[in-house]
């Protein structure tokens, strides 16, 4: 018993040596290896990670294929329960709540990396370029955050490190000044004689012509959300944008081509090649129809309907009929379920593409032509130059002072557009050829303002819808009024007898940042509602 209580106090000795050796080197015993401290880390890799969270949050289940898709009308889904109800019939299925908060978790993930990049070179001037170009990217996120929800944490947020943790909910009207203000400043300090940025994944390389041509794009963005809201703001911005500079051609378009090799994959495409998703995702009847009417030539490359046969609609590998007369498509508001609102009701039902089968029940409607989207490399974009000249269209047509005509303007969007799809894949490339005499047959109606409006408006929610940037086809559609659609009104509705207007808050921030929360909610009259509206949506 002695022997084993002299080991025992050796032991103990042992530990208390061994403890006291270790207090000695405890910091570097307890830091992290595999975390870098800031002297030690590039931030020029936090500039990919700004990017590539925009775009998680603007595609696949984040909530745009699912919500906004359907809400604008660009695509229809006629199955009943599923996660695309809530964007087809404007009910609750799936988990609602989830696809509410993503937009807001991946954008304020991306502004944050931003910000924190930004920190990181505060006091290296010669990264000026790298910092510039972080609170563009951080911008273009809280843009749209706020055009989402509306009233939104931003100037407390992202300082969580300086222990604030609760951040007030500013005003969009002040968000929206504070925004272009900052734009304003920033683009002019990009100096092409300084460090550019080394992991740049849009085209430009870091290029800063490229990157100021960005921002005063985003400034040209911004500014005609206020047409409504704020004229006289509006006009001044847009005109600023112009003089400095927007995009000038299609090779300046801002989108990631993504890299499916290494797991970064476009997540609508993701979503497009789920069986389920897949076989009853189809074109809306506005689309196909306004692109009938017109003989629009991307109605072959973006368009088309299942072959006939056992399971045809849900065989990914096999491309479907693109024939113009073929084309059809689908209204929202229809189930499968046997009662009044079956799809086999729909006036126009097409019919069954097979038999034995659900998923054949919709077939003959009209799909994401395989050709052009299969692609989980499919390229994404922030902005492209075809939405930009529309924009400048409808300023001109405003009487602001943008350089060219109304008509110019639109001419060159509309050109753009054509020539878009052929950065998504060659697929959806049309002849030049074409597109010269599809612009020349279709120019803009000059007759009165509300007839350019409506005009540009919808070619600009055709454009955005069909390039898969559903996001910006719902803002845009939201402030323009335009093109006119009819709500669905389907039992269950969380947006009774009217398109949704805005985002449900994520259901966290009740718990989370309770006060500023429910000051936020109050200022709206005590309901966070989908039919509410943002300050600049009038």
């Amino acid at each position: 018993m002695k022997n084993k209580k002299k080991i025992y106090l050796y032991i103990c000795s042992a530990a208390l040596l061994t403890l006291g050796s270790c207090t000695k080197k405890f910091d570097s015993i307890n830091t992290d290896p595999t975390q870098a401290i800031a002297a030690n880390y590039d931030p020029n890799l936090l500039l990919s990670s700004q990017q590539i969270e925009y775009f998680n949050a603007s595609t696949g289940y984040s909530g745009a294929i699912l919500l906004q898709s359907m809400w604008t009308q660009i695509l229809a889904s006629a199955a009943y329960p599923s996660y695309y109800s809530n964007g087809d019939k404007y009910v609750a299925s799936g988990n609602l709540n989830s696809y509410d908060a993503s937009l807001w978790t991946h954008c304020y993930n991306s502004a944050s990396y931003a910000y924190e990049c930004q920190s990181l070179v505060k006091t290296t001037p010669a990264l000026s370029n790298l910092s510039g170009m972080s609170l563009i990217m951080e911008l273009l996120d809280i843009q749209s955050i706020t055009d989402t929800y509306g009233d939104v944490p931003f100037s407390q947020a992202l300082q969580a490190k300086s222990n604030v943790n609760l951040p007030i909910y500013d005003a969009q009207q002040a968000i929206y000044t504070s925004m272009l203000a900052k734009l304003d400043s920033v683009i002019p300090t990009l100096d092409a004689s300084k460090a550019l940025p080394t992991n740049d994944l849009f085209p430009y390389k870091g290029d800063v012509g490229k990157w100021k041509k960005f921002g005063y794009s985003l400034m040209l963005r911004m500014a005609m959300r206020l047409t409504k809201a704020d004229a006289a703001t509006a006009q001044k911005y847009a005109e600023k944008a112009y003089a400095g500079g927007t995009f000038a051609g299609t090779a300046d378009d801002a989108f990631v081509t993504f890299d499916h090799a290494d797991n970064y994959n476009n997540n609508n495409i993701g979503a497009y090649q789920t069986t389920e998703d897949f076989s009853e995702v189809k074109w809306n009847y506005n689309v196909i129809t306004a692109l009938k009417l017109s003989a629009d030539p991307r109605l072959k490359v973006i368009a088309e309907v299942p072959k006939p046969g056992s399971d045809s609609a849900a065989m990914e590998g096999q491309m479907g009929d693109t024939t113009f007369a073929a084309q059809k498509g689908m209204p929202n508001g229809y189930d499968q379920n046997g009662g009044a609102t079956d799809i086999s009701h729909e006036p126009n039902y097409p019919g069954s593409s097979g038999s034995g089968s659900v998923l054949n029940v919709t077939g003959k409607y009209s799909r994401p032509a395989i050709g052009e989207y299969i692609s989980l490399n499919l390229p994404a974009f922030a902005i492209n130059y075809a939405e930009t000249e529309l924009l400048l269209a409808e300023a001109a047509a405003r009487g602001w002072s943008v350089g060219a005509s109304a008509s110019v303007h639109y001419a060159n969007g509309l050109t753009a557009a054509l020539q878009s799809y052929a950065t998504l894949s060659a697929y959806g490339t049309i002849l030049p050829a074409t597109i010269t005499a599809y612009v020349a047959s279709h120019p803009l109606i000059t007759t009165s303002l509300t007839t350019e409006l409506a005009q540009i408006n919808t070619q600009y929610w055709l454009t955005t819808g069909t390039l898969f940037d559903f996001n910006e086809a719902w803002h845009n559609w939201r402030r323009s009024g335009y093109p006119l659609l009819t709500p669905i009104n389907y039992a269950g509705s969380f947006s009774p007898g009217a398109i949704p207007r805005r985002q449900a808050y994520p259901s966290t921030e009740a718990a989370t940042n309770p006060i500023n929360y429910q000051a936020a909610v109050t200022k709206m009259g005590g309901t966070d509602l989908y039919t509410g509206r943002v300050w600049w949506d009038k």
